[in-house]
């Protein structure tokens, strides 16, 4: 038995780090992207306020498409099913370059988007599935994994574009890079399978009342993070007055930021739990955003959105493990959280920008402040009461686990 229970860690440890080079992949996809949309622009002679409506495609896309991912993982298993939407995703980074204008990017990237969200429900519902079995907290990890994929993904993508290289030159090399290195990591994770007597989830369906409150803390989390993310550069430049060089700086501290503190959010959760964590985490986000609005000088802005970042970093991991132990269906949990999320990262650019139209930027970040204090408010919704019961769901599901 000693040997079966060492036999079964080991598998779940491989399983982990296989998911966590999934995540890493995913990442990737989305910094390649990210660094090369002025060359897209470019090809596709759209002007900023098309781009701006093309960029709300990806959303869109992942919307309409997360719920079939349940049932992709019902009928062809959980290591299949998301080796395939995985290497739809990479292959569909090649899409956006080739569009040849507005409408072509627009379907370009409904595709780009549908891809990565079902990819995107598969490996955080196998994620969830594994640290119910170890019992303590990897989440946070995986995201930040995801955060250093598409930090390594940007970084291929800047030198890629100050070499002039052409974006459908480099995406290709790059999707085919990606979906290799995403089939491979795919070998090792978990081969989940439903019972044959199961009954299949539907292929559309609304989320889970559960779910929904459980993305309410994660639409705070991402509107506060898209907003910081997005807004951050312009609200140094234009607000505190600083240099292009140092506002843009703010961005790529604000993104390390939160790598860093969702590799090193595992331990916190651990010791802490979700809700403890969730709750001071969005003590430390309000604090930030106060200090964003009322700071009198750039490295205090500065100051105040790293504790944005540190403070919403562990939140959706969080909220995705919370769904995948909230019921009998974690794919149709998940999906329905990552819908909400989703959305919440559609629409945080857009508000800001028409708060800020009709205020100031100084009064939009008000907002990014209140939200940031209903994760204090709500944070007892991750309360972990159904661990137990997903726990004692595993053994009931018909398993195989991964081959060596």
């Amino acid at each position: 038995m000693a040997e079966e229970a060492a036999y079964g860690q080991r598998q779940l440890r491989r399983a982990r780090f296989a998911v966590a080079a999934v995540f890493c992949v995913h990442g990737a996809v989305t910094g390649s992207f990210a660094t090369r949309i002025p060359w897209i622009q470019d090809h596709a002679a759209v002007s900023a306020g098309q781009l701006g409506l093309a960029l709300a495609f990806p959303a869109l896309g992942a919307s309409v498409a997360m719920p079939l991912a349940g049932a992709v993982s019902h009928r062809f298993g959980a290591r299949n099913a998301l080796r395939g939407l995985l290497a739809l995703w990479t292959l569909a980074l090649t899409l956006p370059a080739l569009a040849p204008n507005l409408l072509g990017l627009c379907a370009a990237l409904f595709v780009f988007g549908a891809t990565a969200g079902m990819s995107d429900v598969a490996m955080n519902a196998l994620g969830v599935e594994i640290e119910n079995r170890l019992d303590r907290s990897i989440m946070s990890g995986l995201h930040g994994m995801w955060s250093a994929g598409a930090l390594i993904g940007s970084a291929g993508g800047t030198l890629a574009a100050h070499l002039g290289s052409d974006a459908r030159l480099h995406h290709t090399l790059a999707a085919l890079t990606l979906t290799v290195l995403g089939l491979i990591a795919c070998q090792g994770v978990l081969d989940l399978r439903s019972a044959p007597d199961e009954e299949p989830p539907p292929r559309f369906a609304l989320p889970p009342k559960s779910a929904v409150v459980i993305g309410a803390i994660g639409f705070c989390a991402v509107f506060a993070e898209g907003a910081s993310l997005d807004w951050s550069a312009v609200y140094l430049r234009d607000v505190m007055d600083t240099s292009p060089g140092l506002a843009a700086a703010s961005t790529t501290a604000f993104a390390l930021t939160m790598a860093v503190a969702r590799l090193a959010g595992d331990r916190i959760v651990d010791r802490f739990g979700p809700v403890r964590t969730v709750r001071w985490g969005g003590v430390l986000a309000t604090a930030g955003g106060l200090t964003v609005v009322l700071a009198p000088h750039p490295a205090l802005t500065m100051t105040g959105f790293g504790f944005i970042g540190l403070g919403v970093a562990v939140v959706v991991p969080l909220a995705f493990a919370a769904a995948g132990r909230s019921g009998p269906n974690p794919s149709q949990a998940i999906a329905g959280v990552a819908t909400i999320t989703y959305t919440s990262g559609l629409i945080a650019p857009s508000a800001i920008g028409a708060v800020a139209d009709a205020t100031s930027l100084v009064v939009s970040f008000c907002l990014v402040t209140a939200l940031a204090f209903g994760l204090t408010l709500g944070a007892g919704v991750l309360r972990s009461a159904g661990r137990e019961q997903a726990k004692a769901g595993t053994q009931d599901r018909a398993v195989s686990e991964p081959r060596t």
